[in-house]
């Protein structure tokens, strides 16, 4: 699609293999997140994951913890990372809007240790990360108050440039919708 200098610019400058302190925060705080998965073939998952704030640990900057609490009884999830370790996670914060991905190689447990440490947890997930990365959030929509974002395309509507594409580190990178 033509944004390979892009991508490695935003590769290069902000992923990163472990957590920041505002990363940190941000998961900290969360009541979800998305969980993707993939079993042995390839075949993918992506299951919502809840709690209550606090309910995902980060006790080291490479790694996160997060509790499987009972469900509908597939094991989906689990399933998959028993069979495939890598994962996929989502983080979104509506309020200011950030997105958040968190890419790792997840194993389960069931250490009583771990188990401990999560209320009523069947198994506990601990991810090693190896990639963390900001994701553009123009597209979220503004559920609280029921608006949709302004960058949705829509007919008769010509969205905003996000702020993002307007940093002089951008140019030449990004194309404008409404060159300054």
């Amino acid at each position: 699609m033509g944004t390979s200098a892009l991508a490695t610019h935003i590769a290069e400058k902000y992923v990163s293999d472990r957590l920041g302190p505002a990363e940190t925060e941000l998961i900290q705080a969360a009541d979800c997140f998305y969980l993707a998965t993939a079993n042995a073939s390839g075949e993918p998952d992506c299951s919502y994951k809840g709690g209550l704030p606090g309910f995902v640990q980060v006790p080291r900057p490479e790694v996160l913890l997060f509790p499987s609490y009972d469900g509908n009884g597939m094991f989906r999830s689990l399933g998959n990372i028993t069979e495939n370790p890598q994962v996929g996670l989502l983080f979104i914060d509506y309020g200011k809007p950030i997105k958040l991905r968190v890419n790792g190689i997840a194993q389960l447990s069931t250490d009583p240790r771990l188990l401990g440490l999560f209320h009523e947890a069947d198994a506990v997930v601990q991810v090693d990360i190896t990639r963390v990365f900001e994701n553009c959030p123009r597209y979220l929509h503004d559920t609280r108050r029921g608006r949709h974002s302004d960058y949705a395309p829509r007919p008769g509507h010509i969205p905003p440039d996000p702020e993002w594409k307007l940093k002089s580190e951008y140019e030449g990178l990004v194309h404008l919708r409404n060159p300054q």
